[in-house]
């Protein structure tokens, strides 16, 4: 009996280690992509980042399950919202938002706004 109740455990342990290990691996298959949010298509819900390093434009999707990080924590996107964002930071004189956009073979899951920091004086 003992035997047999060592084997479940083993099988047990070994089973578990497999899941977290998926589990693990799931959430690392997301990429991250830094750089400048120049447009939004609202009708084809597409956005189109500058790639940081490269200035390579690159066409990200955003679906309702597409979240915004705000200061208040992260929202479904508001593609209009947006969209009068980087239209305000172009009048600034910007290229668009800088954000980093989690995503998925170029679905996006979230994206947060990151703001430039002020050089000091």
């Amino acid at each position: 009996m003992a035997k047999l109740k060592n084997r479940r455990s083993f099988w047990l342990t070994l089973t578990s280690g497999f899941v977290a290990l998926a589990l693990v691996a799931g959430t690392a298959l997301a990429d991250e992509l830094l750089g400048v949010l120049t447009k939004v298509d609202i009708d084809g819900k597409k956005l189109t980042v500058v790639e940081k390093d490269t200035d390579k434009e690159i066409e990200i999707t955003v679906n309702d399950k597409t979240e915004y990080v705000t200061k208040k924590g992260a929202i479904p996107i508001d593609l209009e919202k947006v969209s009068k964002n980087i239209e305000k930071a172009k009048e600034k004189g910007l290229k668009g938002i800088s954000v980093k956009v989690e995503h998925e073979k170029n679905v996006a899951s979230k994206i947060t706004p990151t703001p430039k920091k002020k050089a000091a004086n």
